[in-house]
């Protein structure tokens, strides 16, 4: 079982402070690794490090803000030290039909979902390269294998995350860095209650299209980025990797 250990390994994990991102957290600390978890609240932060304890830090950034990334790796760097590892996991939700979605709206989804996915993966690859090792995870969704109402902009934002991993597994792998793709499926999280929390037939449909007829829990998608992350999984690169309780095939 060693293979799955992440004993000596940093990994940066940004959403960290709840939901899924706080899942991989947990994985990741219970498997030895030391953990930065990145997001705009400070104070859900904090919560969150005094919960996954002394080998969890944390950091107050706005992925968002694309033109302080470069200094944002550059600190994490020296500062905190040697990153092999990055998930991007900061999300956010907009419900809300295509023909109501502003221009403004759609970007700012697109600006937190793929723009700075790509600036924070392209900054940490420029350090991985020299180093001829690390490994990126980034967080798509089922809305990326099927069409789902009023998720317009979130949805063209995770597909896209997709072809991105694509293009760049093309071009990172010959130095030893790898980058894979998990597709949550419902998975219990703020998100998730923010977006079928007051929408009672949305969440019944979507309960019986779930073989299990249940959602999953941030730790499963730990336990998958877990993998993907740790030598057991070194092999594993471009994967597009569904944990959705078998959703996509009970239809």
């Amino acid at each position: 079982m060693k293979v799955f250990s992440l004993q000596g390994k940093k990994a940066v994990i940004t959403g960290g402070g709840s939901g899924i991102g706080l899942g991989i957290a947990k994985t990741f600390i219970a498997a030895g690794a030391q953990v930065l978890i990145v997001g705009r609240n400070e104070e859900k932060l904090i919560d969150a490090q005094r919960e996954l304890g002394a080998n969890c830090s944390y950091k107050a950034f706005d992925v968002t803000d694309l033109d302080k990334v470069p200094n944002f790796v550059t600190e994490t760097e020296t500062s905190w030290g040697q990153v092999d590892i990055l998930i991007n996991c900061a999300g956010t939700h907009l419900k809300k039909n295509a023909v109501e979605t502003s221009d403004s709206e759609f970007l700012q989804v697109l600006n937190v979902h793929l723009l700075s996915v790509f600036a924070l993966t392209r900054e940490f690859s420029k350090v991985m390269i020299p180093r001829q090792q690390g490994v990126i995870i980034m967080i798509s969704s089922m809305t990326a294998v099927m069409g789902m109402k009023q998720v317009v902009a979130y949805s063209t934002a995770k597909t896209a995350v997709v072809g991105l991993m694509r293009s760049m597994v093309s071009e990172l792998a010959i130095d030893n860095v790898r980058i894979n793709t998990i597709a949550p499926g419902w998975i219990e999280s703020p998100m998730l209650h923010k977006a079928i929390g007051n929408d009672l037939p949305r969440k019944t449909k979507i309960l019986s299209r779930i073989p299990s007829s249940k959602f999953g829990q941030p730790e499963d998608i730990g336990n998958a980025a877990l993998y993907l992350a740790s030598d057991a999984g070194k092999y594993v690169n471009g994967v597009f990797l569904p944990i959705d309780g078998g959703a996509a095939g009970g239809f």
